[in-house]
């Protein structure tokens, strides 16, 4: 079996077998359709993960050194020209950083899904409830479907009713459904300071006033909130209580008792945006929605605690709006696909949620504690089991330029400014997502890139 000399390890693991391998291509030590290890026998033989194998076979392949083929497995092409194999500092390293290591996109940690996701998809086609995925939906979803998304949604609201359920094409739809069905063009809409670019952009792109309302560790402040509703009377509020993007805060009982009060004293609306809900473990801690249930519409999908190709979210609603979501959801996309919420319903009846659920929260506070080793000495904000954290760059950095910079040095981060409802240039503020490299390695690799960026002085780059 073909085992790789690893030389190199200044980059990711997958970047030096890709490496190993273009060089014994090169060398004539692999020939023309020799077939290479399993992903399982190398992962093994080199201690690390089968994900990290499947990676370092990817990026083989687009430097057109290897084939994979279904079900036969991964044969060399042929001999890399020398060229590429040739001194130290040759192309094969240019080749091997090209693609930047992308620490901005929230998403679940990822190396069981693929295989997780066949075998899900054939089961979904034996299964005799197929032909309802196949046809069209009732206004609010199938029943079954719905009664799948309130077993989803029991984790945090025990008496959820199947009735009260509206299925969306995910938790950015659900958002823009609720906005939609629940104010009017011109309203006032508030959200935090701070707050999930997906938020900016329906309000302003639904003609909505949108304000922020300022925030300290635990999230929205109810003093600031008070007095924005004593100046104007708001349509709206979208809030994220748990975990929140991008600042990780998580509202304490208290806190949300007094925003749910506030919202009953100036008459508005709860949009209760729980897709991190998960993460926070504490079972004293109940959604915003619960805190005034008549008056608040909860938001939660799948693609964060699950895999982001279920785009399926769930609205649950008080009687009186539920007809105002569900002609909104129809008049947007008609009806979110069948197909997805058939397979979101086989792995939520099934119990596979809470499995997966788990393996992202123990994946998730691994690479937390990776993350507290890189940036020690650093300031940040976090949560034990969160996806990403909230970076304070020391002076005189700005985010922006720290942003701009990491770039440049092969790492993706997302500027603060990208979050704030009023602009601020001066912001020294960054997120930075720790679930997307698909191997702790690569983290490490990308976090220790960023910590000696930030030792940097940035008046050398402007």
């Amino acid at each position: 079996m073909w085992v790789p000399q690893l030389s190199d390890f200044n980059q990711p693991v997958y970047l030096s077998i890709a490496d190993a391998l273009q060089r014994d291509i090169g060398s004539g030590l692999l020939k023309d359709g020799e077939r290479l290890p399993t992903l399982r026998e190398l992962a093994v033989t080199l201690n690390v993960t089968p994900g990290t194998i499947n990676r370092a076979y990817g990026e083989a392949q687009r430097r057109g050194l290897v084939q994979g083929e279904v079900g036969r497995g991964t044969y060399v092409l042929g001999r890399a020209p020398l060229a590429l194999v040739e001194g130290a500092a040759g192309p094969s390293l240019s080749l091997g950083q090209s693609e930047a290591l992308d620490l901005s996109l929230i998403k679940p940690y990822s190396e069981t899904l693929e295989y997780w996701l066949r075998g899900a998809l054939v089961d979904m086609a034996r299964s005799s409830d197929f032909g309802r995925a196949l046809d069209y939906a009732p206004d609010g979803g199938h029943p079954a479907h719905r009664e799948a998304g309130a077993q989803w949604l029991r984790h945090s609201l025990p008496e959820a009713q199947w009735q009260q359920v509206v299925i969306t094409s995910g938790a950015q739809h659900g958002l823009m459904v609720a906005i939609s069905a629940l104010s009017n063009a011109g309203d006032l809409v508030l959200c935090e300071s701070l707050a999930y670019p997906g938020i900016l952009s329906v309000a302003h792109g639904l003609e909505r006033r949108l304000q922020g309302v300022a925030m300290d560790e635990e999230g929205i402040l109810p003093e600031a909130l008070r007095e924005q509703c004593l100046r104007e009377k708001p349509a709206l509020l979208v809030c994220v209580a748990s975990c929140q993007n991008p600042t990780t805060a998580i509202m304490s009982p208290g806190r949300r008792a007094q925003i749910a009060a506030l919202a009953e004293e100036f008459d508005f609306l709860l949009v209760d945006d729980d897709i991190y809900g998960f993460l926070a473990t504490d079972p004293q801690i109940k959604p915003l929605s619960a805190y005034a249930p008549e008056r608040s519409v909860y938001l939660t999908s799948l693609s964060k605690a699950i895999m982001p190709a279920l785009r399926v979210g769930y609205l649950y609603s008080p009687p009186k709006l539920l007809s105002r979501l569900s002609a909104m959801v129809r008049s947007s996309v008609w009806m979110p696909s069948p197909l997805t919420a058939q397979l979101a319903s086989n792995v939520l009846v099934e119990g596979l949620d809470r499995k997966l659920v788990e393996t992202q929260r123990s994946e998730a506070a691994e690479r937390q504690a990776i993350a507290r080793e890189v940036f020690a000495g650093f300031e940040f904000r976090t949560q034990p089991h969160s996806y990403h954290l909230w970076l304070t760059l020391p002076q005189p950095w700005t985010a922006d330029e720290f942003a701009t910079l990491a770039r440049a040095n092969g790492v993706l981060v997302m500027s603060g400014t990208q979050f704030q409802v009023e602009r601020d240039a001066n912001c020294r503020h960054v997120r930075v997502v720790l679930m997307s490299p698909t191997t702790r390695d690569e983290l490490r690799f990308a976090l220790t890139q960023l910590a000696s960026l930030i030792g940097t002085d940035p008046r050398r780059y402007r």
